[in-house]
């Protein structure tokens, strides 16, 4: 199985896609046309990436089985396109947890006691103790936090340690639910703005989120609240921020920023990074979370090699259990499945047990057919070439499954 790593990723992760037998491309600065053009040029079954965006293009006509986001979120990622290619989507969900809430009180305690003007001033020659000594502090203030996954949960420890009260908004929390993370349960956004000293936001990107957090959000907060956002700039309408900053003091520690650069450097202007305090879209970037999005990546490599399955698989309908068998990469169309059978029948192979997984959008499907012996190469190429619209024929075995656990 050969893996083109398209940024950068952990040696640790490298050495063991290596020890998996994979042939390992490590390309970390190639993006955009470059991309497209190593990708045909590499023709790798599997894709790994971070911020590097994967576009239709690139995966139109390319032989790529699995794109894995080594991280948490998968919007750099045209879900659509590898949905429609039959393309698998993974990525490592709560690996990061830890990095992004630690920065997240990063940002807090930078908003209150001006930790970086203080740095500035400092090293500018100048001592203003009169101007620095003046900080509300956080004890017994209430922090909000906008959405309730494994990050905002992460918060709930840290915030109590510092005394805070925390209050929560997720369209899944329930008052039972809020309870028994011991947070106080508020039934809006708008109330949850209304009722917090810091307001930290912890969702995902969606169609149901994106530009969730407006003008009557802002308009709800308390004048002078602090706004944490570590999770996605589009969730913010950054011009009402804007807005909110210069009419009601609301100070903000932003580490995402509208038309950031997806490389790990570039030239970046912006008309509100010079009214916060601001970090590079660093909240995943510990050594301790990037070892552990590497290893889950291997995890999800390894078992996508050894079994055909995808851990944390994004795009499909409907994920269900296979054992070893013949897997059919296809369009999802009239036909194909038939041409299938058909030259499994003249074989006079018994089929004892088949299913068919749909990707999301119903234009792409993965059959996959356990048969009572083994097809040869030459029957499963002829039953590639029997349709147009299959993608791949591949044939996962018994005893490679039974070496992989031994």
């Amino acid at each position: 199985m050969r893996v083109l790593i398209a940024d950068k990723f952990e040696q640790s992760g490298r050495d063991q896609l290596e020890s998996l037998g994979c042939e390992l491309v490590y390309r970390p600065s190639v993006h955009g046309d470059s991309l497209v053009e190593e990708i045909e040029r590499v023709n790798p079954d599997v894709l790994v990436v971070r911020s590097t965006n994967v576009t239709g293009p690139m995966l139109n006509g390319s032989t790529l089985r699995l794109v894995v986001r080594a991280g948490a979120g998968f919007n750099n990622i045209d879900v659509g396109a590898a949905s429609q290619r039959g393309i698998y989507v993974s990525n490592c969900p709560g690996k990061n947890s830890v990095a992004v809430a630690e920065l997240a009180f990063g940002l807090i305690l930078a908003l209150d006691r001006r930790i970086p003007d203080n740095v500035f001033s400092l090293r500018e020659g100048h001592w203003n103790k009169a101007a620095y000594s003046k900080a509300r502090g956080l004890f017994g203030r209430t922090l909000g936090l906008v959405g309730l996954g494994r990050i905002g949960q992460e918060m709930i420890p840290r915030a109590k340690a510092f005394g805070l009260q925390v209050a929560a908004w997720s369209r899944s929390l329930t008052p039972d639910a809020a309870k028994d993370l011991g947070v106080e349960y508020k039934a809006s956004l708008l109330e949850l703005a209304d009722s917090s000293d810091i307001v930290s936001l912890h969702l995902a990107l969606n169609s149901k989120t994106r530009g969730l957090i407006g003008a009557s959000f802002f308009e709800a907060m308390r004048e002078g609240a602090y706004f944490i956002n570590t999770a996605r700039a589009e969730l913010v309408d950054e011009d009402r921020l804007r807005d909110a900053m210069r009419t009601k003091g609301i100070r903000a520690g932003l580490d995402v920023f509208a038309g950031e650069p997806s490389t790990g450097a570039g030239e970046f202007s912006s008309e509100i990074s010079d009214l916060v305090y601001g970090t590079h879209h660093i909240g995943a970037s510990t050594d301790q979370a990037q070892e552990a999005i590497a290893s889950e990546t291997v995890r999800i490599v390894k078992t996508f090699k050894e079994t055909g399955k995808v851990p944390n698989v994004v795009n499909l309908a409907m994920v269900t259990p296979s054992t070893c068998t013949l897997v059919v990469r296809h369009l999802d169309q009239p036909g194909v499945l038939a041409s299938v059978l058909d030259a499994i029948s003249e074989a006079r192979i018994n089929v004892q047990e088949m299913e068919n997984v749909v990707f999301d959008g119903a234009q792409a499907a993965v059959a996959r057919i356990n048969l009572e012996k083994e097809p040869s190469s030459e029957l499963r190429e002829r039953i590639r070439a029997s349709n147009a619209n299959i993608f791949e024929v591949s044939l996962i075995r018994l005893d490679d499954r039974a070496d992989a656990a031994g």
